[in-house]
């Protein structure tokens, strides 16, 4: 008998009960599955395993008990990323992304390109790194690209305004570095920059429910953003641009309306337009439209808002000048400012009251903490 489709379920079956259909759909792999499934003896030759739902034989570990799939880590379909999986590094046990990309494409040779040693050793580099790449054993027109694990920037969200400073300072040091080396990533938009979060979760997390810990037998404790410190970093350079660094600026064009960010007025399928300019708008609408058009207490993004999404590209200031004046607004912020929670635009005066004396109770206990250090340190 074939498994059922999601229209065909028969909801009266409470979703408690191990024979609900579910189950027996979560015992299938989709397609994309068996495609990493398919490679994963090779993968392992290369150092890297697949999580127990995509190796060879796998069996589903609630089948016979009275589990449901969503209680067991094997449970968990794949997102439907046909190119990218989450693995294990042999050689530590780190998690990493592997990407599968075209032999020799633009994409994989900007990264390798920001990941060589000289570049690589730059501070300001915010690349993703790429610690591996190789050419599959059957097909050597694909190649696969091997990334540490990040995680979205959007969970757990921003809460202090220090958090903000830092995020946009990291942002605006990465595009100064890519448009210093000639590349314009034209689609740097916010599901594009990721970040290394393996200082916030101190036991890890799950590469798909990332709110969960490795084996998600429970949520996964993490400390803040401005306690751990976190990298940003760009991801996909597939629609990017790279211009030879002696190129004459006012050639360096292109045309095209590939990005996430449709909003940029230059943007053209015929008319040739400046994709460093682009750049600069596209992160000016992440800082307008996620954070001060959402935030209560961000009013100092207003002149950054303003210049980077000038509807005239010839405006907006280049990465390297919005860098220092963002530095120089960050040091006229005060420490208490810093630890102040960002508040949201929409809420109501009794969430006010509440939240600012939750976070008063945590920014005193923070000096407090502070202070004890001095002293001590001090003796």
């Amino acid at each position: 008998m074939d498994d059922p489709s999601l229209d065909d379920i028969d909801t009266s079956m409470p979703t408690t009960d191990p024979r609900h259909p579910y189950n027996r759909i979560a015992e299938t792999l989709d397609d994309h599955e068996i495609r990493w499934r398919d490679r994963a003896y090779f993968l392992e030759g290369r150092g890297y395993r697949l999580r127990p739902r995509l190796r060879p034989g796998w069996q589903p570990s609630w089948v016979g008990t009275d589990k449901l799939f969503i209680d067991v880590e094997d449970g968990i379909p794949t997102p439907l990323r046909d190119h990218l999986i989450d693995a294990t590094r042999l050689s530590d046990g780190k998690m990493v992304y592997i990407k599968r990309v075209q032999t020799g494409d633009l994409e994989s040779r900007i990264a390798i390109r920001l990941s060589s040693e000289s570049l690589r050793s730059d501070p300001r580099n915010h690349s993703v790194p790429i610690v591996d790449t190789f050419v599959d054993s059957e097909d050597n027109q694909i190649s696969y690209i091997v990334m540490p694990f990040l995680k979205d920037t959007y969970h757990p969200p921003l809460q202090y305004i220090g958090e903000f400073l830092d995020f946009g300072e990291q942002l605006l040091e990465g595009l100064a570095f890519l448009h210093e080396n000639g590349i314009a990533h034209r689609d740097c938009a916010l599901p594009n920059i990721m970040m290394d979060a393996s200082a916030m979760y101190p036991e890890g997390f799950h590469p798909i429910e990332q709110g969960f810990l490795p084996d998600r037998s429970a949520s996964a404790p993490y400390h803040t953003r401005l306690s751990a410190g976190v990298k940003y970093y760009f991801v996909d350079y597939g629609i990017s641009s790279e211009f030879p660094l002696d190129s004459d600026p006012a050639s360096r064009l292109v045309v095209g309306r590939l990005g996430r960010d449709q909003e940029p007025p230059e943007l053209s399928n015929t008319v040739p337009y400046d994709p460093f300019k682009l750049d600069i708008f596209i992160i000016g609408n992440i800082f307008r439209r996620e954070y001060y058009e959402a935030s209560a207490n961000l009013d100092f993004l207003r002149p950054f808002v303003l210049a980077m999404t000038n509807s005239d590209p010839n405006m907006r200031p280049p990465a390297h000048d919005l860098l220092e004046q963002w530095r120089l607004m960050r040091r006229g912020c005060s420490a208490v400012r810093r630890h102040w929670w960002i508040r949201p635009r929409q809420e109501s005066g009794i969430e006010r009251i509440f939240w600012d004396i939750v976070y008063s109770v945590r920014l005193v206990a923070h000096l407090l903490k502070w202070l004890g250090g001095n002293r001590y340190r001090g003796a």
